[in-house]
């Protein structure tokens, strides 16, 4: 058998194991279930995909995210192991071949969603495969109160009976301890043995900016650190946004987010890794599977939804062990906003029974039908039909998803089919009156010589590269020729797919989920006002804050943080600086920015003289972010 440290060295290039790894490995070949909790960045993938490699046999995955799948898969092809992942949207008979392949053709990898495994048949090809360890990803999503709980994850412990002598393995990275009990006790693992990685990432300083110009105190950041960056937003508007200011500022800067098509994903995402592009601006559709190690600086500008998913995305930074910063900037109004942008937007039962009774009509699913459908499904579209609001609708539907009614795909594709209406004779006859266009109509011809006959399903990326000219021109001129009566041309836009996992049942449907929307609902808003509670406090360090949330007791301050650095600070006289900001808003109103270039003082101490004279009443600040005098 060959050594754990032979297959790192033959498959990773890696010469050595990070903290925990090569423990976890050895529990793992021993035969112990294990528990392994390690922070993002911590090389989970290495703990299964290592003693997998060693023995005979194949390793079950079990992960919620076809994402992150599909992406190990990928991974792991691209280093000549074999993998496979049963996401959601495959047919059954392709299901079939692909489990064949796992039964005879060596592959190592079986990556399956927990829904997979209620399916009976596909139980029943798995109980005659050959286990050799079951890895059980985002194990978080077992407990009740993990900030991503899926209900489909309660029956992975009915593996035990089929493999009562394979080990376990569940890892996670966010789990406080009352998450830790449940994985291993809904999971049934048996006396498991227990790793838990530190979550203090020393080299990380946690900053908590109050501000009231964000993109100033950005601007003045990647100045100051002009490693490459990432800044969070909530939305694409946002995203588009955010940046186009930046390059305005002259950052070279793009963006990312679910929106976008596979190629410009691909070709934003480039840019960034090959730094070409200083600052990616991304909603959190942008992390999954990211190891850029000298990540310098991670900015959110609007406050996170729970404390796990900042301190994931936070982590991102400094994982080279050199300095980074995590800055999280915030003004007066973010708590409002975050209270609505993430507890106003929650389904309550009444509204998820209602939303689901309309889906099912809108889709034209009849009471007892629909289980494993599948349909194209336009979310803003349906929104509007009924007047219901986009974002509770979207809660309520990836509400659904995650309890295994529905399987909901964000696809964001664009399908174009056309056909020629005209004779090839007249084809060509337009085709010499208009040299221009003819390149692209002949590669078309070429490509599909059967699109005189029947619409064809058009391949826009194809066409662009075999006639040497751009998806647009293609476009163009597609448009044209519909213009003109000469093509039948039709595009759809899909921002999703729907796969309906069981049959209709209305009420019964709900009624059976409803108490998990409650349990989940509760906790939504604890995690929120654990935010909360952070961004507030001004008297901890705030690297403790995080430790404490994730039950980690930590002793001493990390020194290096917003709290640390105002306290190592010699205590300053604001006296000077707070008469001459009152001498100056005798003769006008003045913004902070105003205040600080007349002042000639760092904006640090022109908000704090700001917020202290706020504070004492002497100053107001009104709708214009202006300072004035209080009368």
């Amino acid at each position: 058998m060959p050594e754990a440290l032979a297959i790192l060295q033959k498959y990773w290039q890696h010469d050595t194991f990070r903290s925990l790894q090569k423990e976890i490995i050895d529990s793992v070949l021993s035969g112990h279930d294990t528990f392994a909790l390690m922070p993002t960045g911590g090389g989970k993938s290495i703990c299964f995909q290592v003693p997998a490699l060693m023995n005979e046999g194949i390793c079950l995955v079990v992960s919620p995210l076809v994402a992150l799948m599909k992406d190990q898969v990928a991974n792991l092809q691209n280093r000549g192991i074999k993998g496979i992942a049963l996401t959601g949207g495959i047919k059954q008979d392709e299901i079939i071949d692909l489990l064949d392949n796992c039964q005879y053709g060596n592959y190592k990898f079986l990556y399956v969603s927990p829904e997979r495994l209620q399916s009976d048949w596909i139980l029943d090809r798995i109980k005659n495969l050959s286990i050799n360890l079951i890895t059980i990803d985002e194990a978080h999503c077992v407990s009740q109160w993990g900030h991503d709980f899926r209900p489909a994850y309660l029956k992975i412990s009915e593996l035990k009976k089929h493999f009562p002598k394979i080990p376990f393995l569940a890892l996670t990275a966010t789990a406080t301890p009352r998450v830790k009990e449940d994985i291993i006790t809904e999971l049934g693992m048996h006396n498991p043995v227990q790793f838990e990685k530190s979550f203090a990432r020393k080299n990380i300083a946690y900053m908590v900016f109050e501000v009231e110009d964000k993109l100033f105190k950005i601007e003045q950041i990647l100045k100051k650190n002009p490693q490459p960056s990432i800044i969070y937003v909530r939305n694409r508007k946002s995203c588009l946004e955010i940046s186009s200011q930046l390059q305005t500022l002259g950052f070279k800067a793009t963006f990312y987010h679910g929106g976008l098509t596979s190629r410009e994903k691909d070709k934003n995402m480039q840019l960034w890794m090959e730094e070409k592009a200083q600052v990616i601006v991304a909603t959190n559709a942008f992390g999954m599977g990211i190891d850029k190690p000298n990540v310098k600086t991670v900015i959110h500008i609007q406050l996170p939804e729970n404390i796990e998913n900042y301190y994931q995305e936070a982590g991102r930074s400094g994982r080279n062990g050199e300095k980074a910063f995590a800055v999280l900037l915030t003004s007066p109004s973010d708590s409002i906003q975050a209270e609505s942008q993430f507890i106003n937007v929650l389904p309550d039962k009444a509204f998820l029974m209602s939303m689901y009774n309309k889906l099912c009509n809108y889709l034209q699913i009849a009471y007892g039908e629909g289980i494993n459908e599948e349909f194209t499904f336009n979310l803003n579209h349906f929104c509007h039909k009924y007047g219901f609001p986009t974002l509770k609708t979207y809660n309520a539907i990836q509400f659904l998803d995650g309890q295994g009614i529905i399987t909901f795909l964000k696809e964001f594709s664009e399908k174009i089919t056309l056909q020629f209406l005209i004779p090839s004779k007249e084809v060509i006859r337009y085709t010499s009156l208009n040299p221009n266009d003819e390149e692209i109509i002949l590669t078309i011809l070429r490509t599909y010589p059967g699109i005189y006959e029947i619409q064809a399903a058009f391949n826009l990326p194809l066409i662009a590269k075999k006639s040497h000219h751009s998806e647009a021109e293609i476009l163009a001129v597609l448009h044209k020729l519909n213009e003109k009566g000469i093509i039948d041309y039709h595009s759809k836009n899909n921002d999703a797919v729907l796969i309906f996992n069981e049959i209709r049942e209305d009420e019964r449907t709900i009624n059976k989920v409803s108490k998990h929307l409650i349990r989940q609902n509760e906790l939504k808003k604890e995690q929120l006002q654990s935010v909360l509670n952070y961004v507030a406090e001004k008297n901890t360090c705030k690297s403790k804050m995080i430790l404490n949330y994730f039950g980690e007791k930590a002793t001493t301050n990390c020194g290096i943080c917003s709290y640390c650095i105002t306290q190592a600070k010699p205590k300053k006289d604001f006296s000077t600086l707070s008469n001459k900001i009152m001498a100056l808003l005798q003769n006008e109103d003045l913004s902070s920015r105003e205040i600080q270039n007349k002042t000639k003082n760092t904006a640090d101490d022109v908000i704090f003289v700001l917020q202290q004279l706020l504070e004492d009443n002497f100053l107001i600040i009104q709708n214009n972010n202006k300072y004035t005098l209080k009368t």
